[in-house]
């Protein structure tokens, strides 16, 4: 550009002015061929045509983006061809699909007759594309399941649930294309968005459908009942004594222990019950491991109430004389 710049100052006056005429000249040529050759007939070429897929929309849902044009060959006119080309003024091909359900495509051999009326006076040559994709379901109301997602709450530690969530209603009623249902795979989970739960929990919980289902599915119901019980479970300890069984005097413990704790967890509303057992910690001779030595303690008895049950010391080795 810069050299441009420089020829013309530094050229005669006299030959940019010629210059400027030759290229008015080319221009003015240029543009008489183009628009006397859209003027002949007998062209032809291949354009994307726009059409428009028309179904009962209160019955079915398209679940994927409709093709919008459609490729096909004409002949004609400059001026029509160009026009076609560009999509000047040109309302789309209406393509009407009674139960779209049933299949996902349409044969344009099918449509072939009615478009080419509908592109005169351009005449249709062939159709470039044999069949017309689409993904079309009939819309349904079913019954989901409401489930909770197990990872949008957390209990507060040593608190657990007490029986079974109750959601009420269990079920709900969801609106939509089939396949947008199937991937449910017949349950919505809902969040509770809760920490550190430490009481009985009694809410009502709004029903959000998921985000890429969102545009497809109408709930019914708008939130439900979530409600359940939790109990504490309390931390305590016990000092045991020490029970030695069928071991032969020739065999004691390399290391003899002051005592033996129990730490365990239990159901606050069954601390009572612990008052009824006497517990011992058991070292059977018999239960020995022969490989390395050692044995292992063993709380006797072992009521279902405690859970989480840990000795310390909980193995000994033997020391044999």
């Amino acid at each position: 550009m810069t050299k441009l710049k420089k020829f013309f100052s530094s050229a005669n006056p006299r030959k940019v002015a010629n210059m400027k005429v030759v290229a008015l000249c080319f221009l003015a040529a240029a543009t008489f061929w183009f628009l006397n050759a859209l003027n002949k007939d007998n062209y032809n070429t291949v354009v994307d045509y726009p059409i428009d897929i028309i179904f009962d929309t209160e019955e079915f849902m398209a679940v994927e983006q409709l093709p919008k044009k459609v490729k096909i060959e004409i002949n004609g006119n400059g001026w029509d061809l160009l026009r076609k080309y560009f999509n000047i003024n040109e309302n789309p091909f209406l393509i009407e699909i009674n139960n779209p359900s049933t299949k996902n495509y349409i044969l344009t051999s099918e449509v072939r007759r009615s478009l080419a009326e509908n592109i005169s006076p351009t005449t249709l040559v062939s159709m470039v594309s044999d069949t017309i994709h689409f993904k079309i379901d009939k819309i349904v109301t079913r019954k989901i399941k409401v489930e909770i997602d197990s990872s949008s709450f957390a209990l507060a530690n040593n608190f657990r649930i007490d029986g079974e969530i109750n959601i009420d209603p269990s079920t709900i009623d969801l609106k939509g294309p089939t396949s947008a249902l199937e991937k449910l795979d017949g349950s919505l989970k809902i969040k509770l968005n809760e920490d550190k739960i430490n009481k009985n929990f009694n809410k009502i919980i709004p029903i959000s459908i998921p985000n890429d289902l969102e545009d497809f599915l109408q709930l019914q119901e708008e939130s439900v009942h979530v409600k359940f019980d939790i109990v504490q479970f309390l931390e305590g300890n016990k000092r045991l004594k020490l029970n030695k069984s069928n071991f032969p005097e020739n065999v004691s413990l390399l290391q003899e222990p002051n005592n033996i704790m129990m730490y365990y967890l239990i159901d606050e509303r069954k601390v009572e019950e612990l008052k009824k057992f006497e517990f011992e910690a058991v070292l059977n001779y018999n239960n020995r491991n022969r490989e390395d030595s050692t044995i292992n303690v063993v709380v006797n008895p072992r009521p279902s109430i405690l859970e989480n049950v840990r000795l310390e010391p909980s193995i000994f080795r033997l020391r044999y004389e």
